[in-house]
């Protein structure tokens, strides 16, 4: 039995929620809401994986571009005035003092 509000030479169904509506060119949805909804749906979801966490500036290693000097928390040379690139995380040598980026204790290991 057909629905008395149900006429398909007048109206189509939404593609999204199903609502009967009046057909206008080509339209599919009935509202631009039902339209961003499924398109919407049809996107993929956004990564499972968390965004990476940046290392605060106090526990990063910088190293001058010019002279190679490396500094730890300091994003400028303290001998040449230019800022230095960004290495990574890092800290004070243990034996030395001097500032040791994590890649290069990961990157000695493997040896």
């Amino acid at each position: 039995m057909i629905a008395p509000w149900r006429n398909d030479g007048v109206t189509i169904a939404c593609a999204q929620c199903g609502q009967h509506f009046p057909p206008m060119g080509r339209r599919r949805f009935c509202s631009a809401a039902c339209r961003q909804a499924a398109w919407r749906r049809r996107q993929p979801g956004p990564p499972v994986s968390p965004p990476a966490m940046r290392t605060p500036r106090s526990a990063t290693i910088y190293e001058c571009p010019v002279c190679g000097a490396r500094s730890l928390g300091e994003q400028r040379c303290a001998d040449c005035g230019l800022f230095g690139r960004r290495v990574g995380p890092g800290g004070p040598c243990p034996h030395c003092g001097e500032p040791v980026a994590v890649t290069d204790l990961i990157a000695h290991e493997g040896r």
